[in-house]
Order: C-alpha cells, then structure tokens, then sequence
C-alpha cells in the first residue's frame, strides 16, 4: 500500500513539472514578444502603457479566439480553462505571457500618482471593459467560424 501512494504522489509530481514546463515553453516565446511590440511602438504612442494596452487587447483576443476553439474542439464538453496541454501552452502560457496585468497595473498605478486622472481613468476603463469585450468577441467568433 505504501508503494502504490509513494507511486501515485510521484506520478502526480512528474505531472505538475510536465504542466509546468509547459507554461514554460510558452510563456518564453509569449514574453520576447510583449517585450518586442511594446518596444516597437514606444516611439509611436505618446506613452509606453499604450503599448502595452495594443498587446494586453490583441493577447485577449487571441486568448478568447483560442479558448472557443478548444472548446468547439472538444464539442462543448471541456471549460477553455480545463488544463490540457494545450491549453497551458498556448493559452496559459503564450498568450498569459502576452499580456501583462502586473504592468499594467504599474503603469496605471504611475498615472495616478502623476495625477493624469483623465488617462489613469481612460486607461483602466478601456483597459478592462475592452479586454473583456474583445476576449469575448474572440471566443464567440471561434463558436461562428465552427458553425
């Protein structure tokens, strides 16, 4: 009895470190390319934080657009968020390394302490609401191209 449990914690060890490495090798190419795009479009956008904004929406939408076709894939019977390989791939961490809420955060933080009100309140509302406007738009058009 004692084998088979230090058998199964083992194999359930070799798991995590198997979905681990996953999200590793997706977030690898996922984060050069936030880096890359935000850095290209510097000198474009009057503040960095657009930058950032352009890749947080374009990741959402992808994440949505990839989400709906996992599940159109699956028939309906498995949640976008269900922990395939795949899916912690590409969509944990491809796309999660895409787009950063930890700059994001920073970056509205930074507003607000400037006191640029309008921008801080321009860049969290478009910010939210269009991410999850656009992530929605992205799963549903998956569910459209399916049918």
């Amino acid at each position: 009895m004692q084998v088979q449990t230090a058998l199964i914690r083992a194999l359930a060890a070799a798991g995590c470190v198997f979905d681990a490495l996953l999200v590793v090798l997706g977030a690898v190419p996922g984060t050069w390319l936030r880096l890359r795009v935000v850095n290209h479009f510097q000198p474009v956008v009057p503040h960095k934080h657009w930058g950032t904004f352009v890749v947080n929406l374009t990741a959402a939408f992808f994440l949505g657009l990839f989400a709906g076709l996992h599940t159109v894939i699956n028939n309906g019977c498995v949640a976008p968020s269900d922990g395939s390989p795949i899916m912690l791939l590409v969509g944990v961490g491809f796309f999660g390394s895409l787009s950063t809420f930890s700059t994001f955060a920073v970056e509205l933080l930074g507003e607000l302490q400037s006191r640029h009100w309008g921008e801080f309140i321009t860049l969290a509302v478009a910010s939210v609401i269009g991410g999850l406007l656009i992530a929605g738009a992205g799963y549903r058009l998956a569910f459209l191209y399916a049918n």
